[in-house]
Formats: structure tokens, sequence, C-alpha cells
């Protein structure tokens, strides 16, 4: 693929032990970093900032399961964040790795707020992208708007189209080019031809009493972080983060925390962004090696 790093394919197995779950393997001598991807994306939505990256660190970049080439599960009750949070300890011993930096974009964030809670202190450095303790109602709402349903697609120039839809708000200066590329990483083509979103539109159960269900109160986990150095990255046009709770997350966390803004981006910036990639690549420097 244009522009992407060389990487590995990886299969392992899921914690629960009945699913084949994939990662790329960037290789590389330097530290692990383990990034997770957002609700409805896949292992290529950190190709932008892999192309940065993979020659300072060995980058672990997995498809949830129900993404991408991960299998779907067949009970969509697991698609929750502490069941991701297991498979990425299975992904970790598969691969002899213990304590990566994580990146999380949305829900890759929770995933890591839950793999700190489930054991402490043992990541050296969290990247939070566009994520906090505290969601709005409004981007939760607006996702909750597209996911799953299962369309299809009948070209690819369709599917470009659709991501612009739902997207574009959060892009403003985003081309048909960048769309076109938007699609080929979060999308594939079915066995009859059709191009559908990669992943298990079953993912959407976890959405379908939003406007009833009141938010668990992940501000515990925020303040297990203890004094893990964090970055975290907001788009200014974010619906999800808002800039109140990313005040809050630096109150009240207990070691070096930096906060990054990324202009004219909504949920969530591709972490390839002047201001994200400067950022990111600093925390790193500083508090990783």
């Amino acid at each position: 693929m244009d522009g992407v790093t060389d990487y590995v394919e990886h299969r392992y197995t899921s914690a629960c032990g009945r699913l084949e779950l994939f990662a790329r393997d960037y290789g590389g001598a330097g530290q692990p970093v383990l990034m997770m991807h957002g609700l409805t994306r896949n292992s290529a939505d950190f190709e932008p900032l892999a192309v940065h990256l993979a020659s300072e660190y060995r980058l672990i970049v997995p498809d949830q399961r129900g993404r991408g080439l991960s299998q779907d599960d067949p009970d969509p009750a697991n698609y929750r964040p502490d069941i991701y949070a297991g498979d990425m300890f299975a992904l970790l011993g598969s691969l002899g790795l213990e304590s990566p930096a994580l990146i999380g974009t949305s829900m890759g964030g929770l995933i890591a707020l839950v793999m700190n809670a489930m054991q402490p202190s043992a990541f050296p450095a969290i990247i939070f992208n566009d994520v906090g303790p505290e969601l709005a109602e409004e981007g939760l709402a607006r996702i909750a708007g597209y996911v799953g349903g299962g369309t299809t697609f009948e070209s690819w120039d369709d599917a470009a189209g659709a991501c612009a839809a739902i997207n574009a708000t959060a892009f403003p200066d985003f081309v048909k080019a960048d769309w076109q590329q938007w699609a080929q990483r979060t999308c594939r083509t079915l066995p009859d031809g059709h191009i559908a979103f990669a992943y298990d539109p079953a993912i959407a159960q976890g959405f379908a009493d939003i406007g009833d269900t009141p938010q668990a109160d992940l501000w515990p986990l925020w303040q297990a972080l203890g004094e893990t150095p964090v970055l975290a990255v907001r788009g200014a046009l974010s619906d999800l983060l808002s800039p109140g709770t990313l005040g809050r997350m630096e109150e009240l966390h207990q070691g070096p925390f930096t906060a990054i803004e990324v202009p004219n981006r909504g949920h969530a910036p591709m972490l390839d962004e002047p201001a994200a990639l400067s950022g990111i690549t600093a925390f790193l420097k500083e508090h990783y090696g």
C-alpha cells in the first residue's frame, strides 16, 4: 500500500480462546508501542502515524475482535472494553511483550484505561486521542446514528462518499482523494463484490440504549493512572471530548500531563497532523525513550 510502512501479519488467539485475532507488527528494534483504534475502525487507521513512528518504535497495531481481519464474536455482548483489554493482554503475551507504551483513539483510549486498571503502572506512557473518562452526549448520539446497519456500497466512490457524509464536519479540509484513502482503510470488499465497512454491524449493540443508559463513572479509572505520564490529544472541533473534561483530566492526574489541541479537527484526529505528530514524538522521547 502506498506510503505504508511494511509490517508482519500476526495471528493470535483471543483471551476467551474462541477467536482468531489479527494484528500488524511493524517490527523494528525500538521499544514497543501498542496502538488501539476506535469503535468502527481497524489497524489501518494508524497507517498515517505509523509512517512517522515505525523507524523509532516497534508498533503493534491490532484489529479488535469484530473488526478488520479479526474474527467476529458470535455474542455481541462481548463487544466491550474489558473484553478487548483481555484480548490485548493475550496479544502482548503471544509476542512476549509486557510493558509497551499505549496509544488509544476513542474506544482504544477506554481500553487503555481498563488495561491500566487491570495491571496498574504496567505501562510507562499512555496517549489518549480525543477521549476521556467522560464523553459528551452529543458525540455519543452522533456515533449511535451511524454505527451498524450493515450498509453496502456498489463502488469505492460510493464508499468514499459515505465516509465523507459521516466525518466531513470533523475533517472540513478533506478533499475527494482524502475520502478515497479513508474508504480504503475503513472498508472491505465482500464475497459478493459489494463494499462494506470493515466491522461486524453487531458492534452497534452497545449503543442501542444510548438515550436511556447513564454513562459509567470512569473517573476512578482515570485516577488509577497514578503517576503514569499522559498525553491527551483533542480535536479542536471535537463533539466527544469537551474542553471541560480535558481540564478535569489534567486537574485530577497525579503524574506528568500534556494536552494538545489539533486545529480544524473533530473526533478524532488522525495523529499525523503537525500539532499531534510533534506532540506525540516529543512526549514519547521524553517519557519513553
